[in-house]
């Protein structure tokens, strides 16, 4: 008896769905949306004489730091952010207080984020920063 019940309930719901229809097509689409604030970046307007503005985009140059440096045998010990370290035989310049300094090449060994490089021009103390070129 139950299924019967059952089977009369799913076809009273079915009846009800189709007689439901929408009126016209314009009920089957979706409303419109807003109109939506334009997110782009634009020149800034002024009413004074041509202003540049100011772009500042960030440079993704390989720095490091001397941290020790061995003034016998020519080579520094290097140290840089974990996941950015130079390739082996890689030349990078020496700046002291952001100015070139020197050069040296990247000869190993590497440990952990330190590496080391013999000077190749230059001197280099403790501080000292290194950039790739």
């Amino acid at each position: 008896m139950r299924p019967l019940y059952l089977s009369l309930f799913g076809l009273v719901l079915i009846a009800a769905g189709c007689a439901s229809q929408p009126e016209t097509a314009s009920d089957l689409r979706p409303p419109p949306k807003a109109a939506e604030p334009d997110t782009r970046r634009t020149e800034p307007k002024s009413n004074s004489t041509s202003k540049s503005a100011l772009i500042v985009t960030p440079n993704p140059v390989l720095t490091g730091r001397v941290v020790s440096f061995n003034a016998i045998g020519r080579f520094v010990v290097l140290n840089f952010p974990v996941g950015h370290l130079p390739m082996l035989e890689q030349r990078l310049d020496l700046f002291r207080q952001g100015i070139k300094i020197g050069e040296v090449k990247v000869t190993g060994p590497q440990r952990d984020d330190h590496v080391v490089a013999d000077v190749t021009m230059g001197e280099a103390q403790a501080g000292d920063e290194v950039r790739a070129r």
